[in-house]
């Protein structure tokens, strides 16, 4: 698929969407012209296939890969839903308090079970016990695939479950990426918290908050590699089922604490545009280009020019940037050093084991991280 077929086939995916969330069925002159390989690729990229899959379905268009994409987001959910009802029945027991996150939670006020396709499920705990949440994980067959690293532990059990248990919203790994203000907003984020009725130790976010964090989590998303489709159909469904109730306000003043004021806005714009048929701006149809390149979770090719560009203009800017990705910052202060103290605490230790770190980093470029470190050379160069 080329660029022009991409640019098609996104167009017709964004009017399958627009069918499914608003309960239309499809007008059969415009599905004469798609290209069902196309759609179900491109789709496949924004993790959009079971929205697509359901808008066919209303318009009596049975294929294979979309039906099966759709039961499959179905049987996931499914289990998903079963796995984190056993974790948090363990959580009570155990006296840990936790908070199910964005996806768990905004798949349920989707039009249709399983339109939301799911890749995993988030849950806030208490980062005091993550040896215990460990322990229960394991107790119920979750095989542990990264601990202590971040600020998300994660785990995974055949077929399907996969949990990231969050230590915190965010951690200083973000720093990097310019996002202070919203790192230091969701420090103390129990401060933010309601607490659940029907349980002892569950909580929630108010509407307006769970709003607020859900697009503070796509910003960090959106200036790191980019953020695809499903971010844009996951504010119109939100907002849709909650503007009646959302105090408008107090979300554009907390945003602007946050830095994402204008962020919040455009994209807010966008998915109500978007999905309500009604006619884009020249700012919106710009982000729109920016988000169908990036894919569900960003880009590769877009992490990179962003950070390029992060360090301004300039005729040497490739070689600050190849500089700043192998070179040991020791000013503490450095939001590198903060970020590179999270990922590699053993070399932080001790000041003198710093210098190793650079030739640590430069092996694992050329062995386990081989296919980054090419990709992002070829970006750099312009080969990409």
């Amino acid at each position: 698929m080329n660029r022009q077929e991409y640019i098609k086939a996104i167009k017709d995916v964004i009017y399958l969407c627009y069918c499914a969330l608003n309960e239309h069925k499809p007008v059969k002159s415009r599905l004469d012209k798609m290209n069902m390989d196309y759609i179900y690729e491109a789709s496949q990229k924004h993790m959009l296939v079971s929205v697509c899959a359901m808008a066919l379905e209303s318009a009596g268009i049975r294929d294979e890969r979309f039906v099966q994409a759709m039961g499959k987001a179905m049987r996931k959910n499914a289990q998903l839903d079963i796995d984190r009802a056993q974790i948090l029945d363990r959580f009570e027991d155990a006296g840990i308090w936790y908070m199910p996150l964005k996806g768990s939670l905004l798949k349920d006020i989707y039009p249709r079970y399983g339109m939301r396709q799911m890749s995993d499920n988030d849950i806030l705990f208490d980062n005091t016990r993550a040896e215990d949440v460990k322990n229960i994980m394991e107790g119920l067959g979750f095989t542990t695939k990264e601990f202590g690293n971040g600020n998300h532990d994660v785990y995974f059990k055949k077929p399907v479950s996969n949990f990231e248990m969050h230590r915190g919203l965010f951690s200083d790994t973000h720093i990097s990426l310019g996002i202070l203000d919203i790192i230091d907003y969701y420090r103390n984020v129990m401060d933010r918290l309601v607490k659940d009725e029907g349980n002892e130790f569950g909580y929630h976010f108010t509407c307006e908050d769970f709003y607020i964090y859900m697009l503070a989590h796509e910003y960090k998303h959106y200036v790191h590699g980019g953020t695809g489709l499903r971010s844009v159909v996951d504010v119109y469904v939100y907002l849709r089922e909650y503007a009646d109730r959302l105090d408008m306000g107090y979300i554009e003043e907390e945003c602007k604490k946050l830095g994402i004021g204008d962020f919040e806005k455009q994209s807010r714009r966008l998915a109500m545009d978007l999905f309500g048929g009604e006619k884009l701006s020249d700012e919106d149809k710009q982000m729109l280009v920016y988000i169908v390149s990036s894919g569900t979770y960003g880009n590769f090719e877009n992490m990179v020019n962003n950070k390029i560009d992060k360090l301004g203009g300039g005729r040497f800017v490739k070689v600050r940037y190849a500089i700043s990705r192998l070179g040991i910052p020791l000013d503490e202060n450095d939001p590198r050093y903060l970020s590179l103290k999270n990922f590699y605490p053993w070399f932080f230790e001790r000041k003198r084991r710093l210098p190793l770190l650079f030739f640590y980093r430069l092996l694992r470029g050329v062995t386990s991280r081989r296919k980054t470190a090419v990709g992002e050379l070829k970006v750099m160069l312009g080969l990409k």
